[in-house]
């Protein structure tokens, strides 16, 4: 395609093609799973218009073009497959006053199904009659669509029109990544404003209650009174009181530290303009190297609350933060990308990018999370605000609703609930190819999610301790980590009522990476909760005078 030659009207891209059986039976599938044609100019993807009427904005852009469609011929019931062989492509470029430099800020294309016509035998020279340019007939529709069946001939055709446009070069990636959807404005104010009313009810609630509490405790002529009541004091003894088995916890808790580091400083990078969608690749290059990085804090974390429960033994805690994340991620990974190269496609990671990951975590992460776990283990522990009694108290029954299992599935619906429309959107952009780069809306999501996980975790935890029930380490984790569940089980919801996928590989793919990604949720927010209720527990107990 010659694009500095002016504009081009029905060029015959390559001579045609004949199909038989087998080509038309792969491309009768390409059309049926509704892939697409992704092309790249100057660093810009290919975009085709979609006019939307319903909304305020007239047009959106979705990447690439549809193989095919399918349809029915007027008056049939059978329905047939077209490709789309005509491509009227618009290159839109800005042309600099001072300079008269012209650079190319847009890409958009039009595709057409077309049964090209032609007088004589064929050859590369034949004038097509469908769409003869001295004729001043080009293509505008499909009235004559091209079938794809054995033996169709095939003719492929573009047309090429270049149009000034008053978009500067350092503008054009603009207007791909308009949002265009006013509701996405509106649900995120909405959440937004539902969340921090909510958060301010709790946050309330818990001072109030927290400072009568310790007001009536701390009251010398009430002691003996205060001693006789039931309440998170009476647990004293034993809230602090180290796990039999807390490597797992230590180790979900180191990991959850690497995820919000990695998280946080990407963050940063995109609202800073570092992450452009014209680098590609570049936000989950930057996010795998900082996951790497950040192996030191996920080794001291892991090794320092370690020391904390009394554990002796910082390598074999250090070697299971170093590789039970990651070797459960990468194994189900595998297995996906094992699929997709099973069917051949080019979205398959390639062997040598799989083993250079390997490397990296291998030659870098791991040594990074023994370096971490040995400055952890070797730093003073604080001390507990109050002293653990030699034997455990007895937990009275708890009322049904203080049941662990209830408990936490009721602790996750609010930080689900903080993310959940920014989700859809995600969604959206990951698997219906819209564009997606608001990271300002999604930093503002991300602090809601740390807020409402604190403070979710909190009020149940005081409750659990008012209960007298001082088993709060794991349970801490899971109330904000069950979150993770609803949003694998949205992820569903998605994919049932909004994907159109019929292949089995492809659902596999889609539940696998929500796996992944809803496994990678549970870490962040159990952490978040865990490390909320602890600074939590450690104020209130060292707020009161323990006799």
């Amino acid at each position: 395609m010659c694009l500095r030659c002016g504009n081009h009207r029905c060029a015959i891209l390559f001579a045609r093609i004949t199909l038989d059986v087998k080509s038309a039976k792969e491309f009768k599938e390409k059309i049926d799973d509704e892939y697409r044609v992704n092309m790249i100019l100057d660093n810009l993807p290919l975009v085709v218009t979609i006019q939307r009427l319903d909304q305020e904005y007239s047009r959106v852009y979705q990447h690439g073009f549809h193989v095919g469609l399918k349809g029915k011929y007027t008056g049939s019931k059978d329905e047939k497959h077209f490709i789309h062989n005509h491509l009227i492509f618009t290159v839109k470029y800005h042309k600099d006053t001072l300079t008269d430099f012209a650079r190319i800020v847009g890409f958009e294309v039009n595709p057409f199904s077309v049964k090209h016509e032609y007088e004589g035998k064929w050859n590369e020279k034949n004038r097509l009659t469908t769409c003869d340019p001295h004729a001043k007939r080009t293509v505008t529709n499909s009235d004559s669509p091209q079938e794809v069946e054995d033996k169709k001939e095939i003719i492929f055709t573009y047309d090429v029109d270049f149009q000034e446009s008053d978009v500067k070069w350092a503008s054009r990636w603009d207007t791909y990544l308009l949002v265009a959807d006013q509701i996405h404005w509106f649900s995120i104010v909405n959440s937004l404003m539902i969340v921090l009313f909510l958060s301010g009810m709790v946050a309330m609630i818990m001072l109030r209650t927290l400072y009568r509490d310790i007001s009536k405790y701390n009251q010398l002529e009430t002691q003996e009174e205060a001693q006789e009541e039931t309440g998170w004091k009476l647990v004293h003894g034993d809230v602090f009181r180290p796990l039999s088995n807390s490597d797992l916890l230590c180790v979900y808790v180191g990991t959850g530290v690497q995820f919000f580091g990695m998280i946080l400083v990407t963050m940063i990078f995109a609202l800073l303009g570092f992450l452009s969608p014209s680098t590609r690749g570049g936000l989950m290059t930057v996010m795998l190297l900082l996951w790497v990085f950040m192996g030191l804090f996920a080794g001291y974390s892991s090794a320092h609350l370690y020391k904390m429960f009394k554990g002796t033994e910082w390598k074999k805690i250090t070697l299971k933060t170093a590789f039970m994340f990651p070797a459960i991620v990468f194994a189900i990974f595998f297995v996906l990308n094992a699929l997709i190269w099973g069917e051949k496609s080019s979205g398959a990671v390639p062997f040598g990018t799989m083993f250079a990951l390997v490397c990296l975590w291998f030659g870098i992460s791991v040594p990074l999370v023994f370096l971490g776990g040995y400055v952890g283990f070797k730093k003073t522990v604080i001390e507990d605000p109050v002293k653990t009694n030699k034997i455990p108290r007895q937990i009275p029954e708890q009322a049904w609703y203080m049941n662990p299992v209830f408990s936490i599935l009721i602790g996750g619906i609010l930080p689900f609930g903080a993310v959940f429309i920014e989700l859809f959107f995600i969604l959206t952009s990951i698997w219906l190819h819209q564009f997606y780069y608001i990271f300002g809306f999604l930093f503002i999501v991300f602090l809601i999610l740390i807020v409402t996980c604190a403070e979710i975790t909190i009020v149940l935890c005081y409750f659990q301790l008012c209960s007298e029930d001082y088993l709060w380490w794991w349970r801490s984790y899971l109330t904000s980590g069950s979150s993770a569940l609803y949003l694998f089980l949205y992820a569903a919801f998605y994919f049932f009522t909004k994907l159109e996928i019929t292949k089995p590989v492809s659902g596999v793919l889609y539940f696998g990476y929500m796996l992944i990604a809803s496994y990678a949720f549970f870490v962040l927010t159990g952490t978040i909760g865990f490390y909320a209720c602890f600074w939590f527990t450690r104020l209130i107990y060292s707020s009161v005078k323990i006799d």
